[in-house]
């Protein structure tokens, strides 16, 4: 792994284009939870989430070494493609990202905007990764894998800018998609020596790190059926969950009832939005309330890009439920 100087000359090379994101303590979020709460805004990058870090430093290293790259292929739920987009665009680089069927049309919108060519394949996530992977050995461009050293270095510096802005933290919260953000942020609280418990969340109709982590060895589940698109995984990548195993204190399953819910009190004490993965951490923190109670914890938002039919439904459906 990266010691602390490698992540930040990461971080230098990252805020030329992704400026330090801020972090906050809302005091309405403080009311509804009972304690002081800081959110961690990876939803104010220029790409809404966090990804856009890695992207940038992934396709940066990989010109260093492969300075003739022919091009790109990956696959996404979305910000993982929106992140390579922009860095391919300005890197010059051609990219293809396979998405499932059915994806977010506004972020296939925001990767076909920054130049990639979108093609949509298989039923989840995995599926298309697998495509992706025998698309790259055929046609010799180079595979992006969704979870890679630089790509945890890179979404890295978004936990070095809390950890150092904010001291004596109890608990982060901390989505889990593939696993870049929460590995990149217990590397980064072990470098600098903290104490601070890091809290993985995950969709509990996509439980497989959740399950892995309890039983000590990779479970995959047959499917990944929650809104929440950013953590819709069903195979969990084995060197992720080995650095989860040793750095994370536990695992929290939310459903897409209590995400809603985050959402909603994202929008309404903040006036931020929330994708589903953005609202996640708040959700596991809801949930754990009592057990917050008092303490200083974080949650990281880890994108806002969410459609708005999707929105509308949510804002819709609460509104009726206070009603």
């Amino acid at each position: 792994m990266f010691d602390l100087n490698a992540l930040r000359q990461a971080a230098q090379l990252i805020h030329q284009s992704v400026p330090p994101t801020p972090q906050y303590a809302w005091p309405l979020l403080a009311e509804r939870l009972g304690c002081e709460i800081w959110v961690k805004h990876e939803n104010h990058t220029p790409a809404g989430a966090f990804k856009v870090r890695g992207g940038v430093l992934y396709v940066h290293e990989l010109l260093k070494r492969e300075p003739r790259m022919p091009g790109l292929i990956t696959a996404t739920r979305g910000n993982h493609g929106i992140s390579l987009a922009m860095a391919a665009h300005k890197a010059g680089l051609r990219l293809q990202i396979l998405v499932p069927e059915g994806n977010s049309t506004e972020k296939n919108a925001a990767m076909h905007a920054c130049g990639a060519e979108v093609i949509a394949y298989g039923r989840d996530f995995d599926t298309a990764r697998q495509r992706a992977a025998e698309l790259a050995e055929v046609n010799g461009w180079h595979f992006v894998p969704s979870l890679h050293l630089d790509l945890i270095r890179g979404v890295a510096t978004y936990a070095l800018e809390l950890l150092e802005a904010v001291p004596d933290l109890r608990r982060v919260y901390v989505p889990i998609g593939l696993g870049s953000g929460i590995c990149g942020m217990i590397r980064t609280r072990d470098l600098l020596g903290l104490d601070t418990e890091i809290i993985g969340v995950v969709s509990s109709a996509a439980d497989a790190y959740a399950q892995s982590f309890e039983q000590g060895r990779i479970v995959c589940t047959e499917t990944a059926n929650t809104f929440a698109d950013g953590m819709a995984c069903r195979m969990p990548a084995p060197e992720a969950l080995e650095i989860i195993r040793r750095g994370a204190t536990r695992i929290v399953r939310v459903d897409d009832r209590e995400i809603h819910q985050a959402i909603v009190a994202f929008h309404e004490d903040t006036h931020n939005l929330a994708e589903g993965a953005g609202a996640a951490a708040l959700a596991a923190a809801m949930q754990e309330r009592e057990h917050n109670r008092e303490e200083r914890i974080a949650v990281v938002l880890s994108g806002g890009n969410i459609d708005r039919q999707v929105l509308a439904g949510i804002l819709a459906e609460q509104a009726d439920a206070a009603a």
